[in-house]
C-alpha cells in the first residue's frame, strides 16, 4: 500500500481554517438569514398577507410591484450564496444591497422613503470587504 496512486490522503476540513475565515462564513451565514428574511417580506407583500381586502399586490402601482419582484426573488437567490460561503452569493448579495440602497435613495416613492435602509446596507457592505480583506491578508499564498 505504498503506491502513491493507491494512498489516498485524509481530507482536510474546518480544522485548517483560520480565525478569520470562520468569522467570514459566520457573517455570511448571519448576512444569508437577513436576506432570506428580506426576501420572504417582499413574498408577503406579493402574496398580500397583512394587507387589507383590496390592498394587495395588484392594487399597487407597477414600479412598487417590479420592485418587489425583483428583490423577493435576489434576496433569496443571494441568501442562498451567502450560506453555502459561494463567490457568486457575495455578488447576487451585493447586487440587491446596493439595488436597494438606491432604490431607497433615488426613487423613494417606490417603497416610501426608508432612509433608514441605507445605513444599514451600507454597513453590511462595509462589514463583508472588510471581513473579505482580512480573510485574504491572512491566507497563505
Amino acid at each position: 500500500m505504498t503506491d502513491p496512486m493507491t494512498v489516498i490522503d485524509p481530507a482536510h476540513g474546518r480544522e485548517q481554517e483560520s480565525l478569520w475565515t470562520r468569522r467570514l462564513v459566520l457573517y455570511l451565514r448571519v448576512v444569508a438569514g437577513l436576506s432570506l428574511l428580506k426576501g420572504l417580506y417582499h413574498w408577503a407583500g406579493i402574496a398580500g398577507i397583512g394587507d387589507a381586502p383590496g390592498a394587495g399586490f395588484e392594487a399597487n402601482p407597477l414600479p412598487w410591484q417590479a420592485a418587489t419582484v425583483f428583490f423577493a426573488v435576489i434576496d433569496l437567490v443571494a441568501a442562498v450564496g451567502l450560506w453555502l460561503a459561494a463567490a457568486w452569493g457575495g455578488v447576487v448579495w451585493l447586487t440587491s444591497a446596493i439595488s436597494m440602497a438606491g432604490v431607497e435613495l433615488l426613487f423613494p416613492q417606490i417603497f416610501g422613503g426608508r432612509w433608514w435602509v441605507v445605513p444599514i446596507e451600507l454597513a453590511l457592505i462595509v462589514g463583508y470587504i472588510g471581513f473579505t480583506l482580512i480573510t485574504a491578508r491572512e491566507r497563505p499564498e
